[in-house]
């Protein structure tokens, strides 16, 4: 039982880490930012910026849930990684590009 119940906490300590590191810094927190200064109403900005993050990562965990499911492990983490990659080319291509 112990072990489970480590193992549960361990996910949860991740994910959340995982999550706010990668949103430190990123458009979401910047738009949050100017709704906030703009808007004179902090607090209805945080819970609507927090509904749409939770909502956000609902949608991820069903697909994801559904995906570990449907696919074998190792071809999600590949499957994962590749998107990763042609996402960074993506950008980058039209970062670079001449208009």
């Amino acid at each position: 039982m112990t072990s489970s119940r480590n193992s549960r906490q361990a996910v949860l300590i991740g994910a959340f880490i995982t999550v706010f590191l990668a949103e430190l810094g990123d458009k979401t927190q910047l738009a949050t930012l100017m709704l906030a200064a703009q808007s004179n109403h902090p607090w209805q900005v945080f819970l609507g910026a927090g509904a749409a993050l939770m909502t956000s990562s609902l949608l991820g965990v069903l697909l994801g849930q559904w995906l570990g499911r449907v696919l074998p492990p190792n071809l999600v983490k590949q499957g994962a990684g590749v998107l990763m990659v042609v996402l960074g080319l993506v950008f980058c291509v039209k970062f670079y590009s001449v208009p």
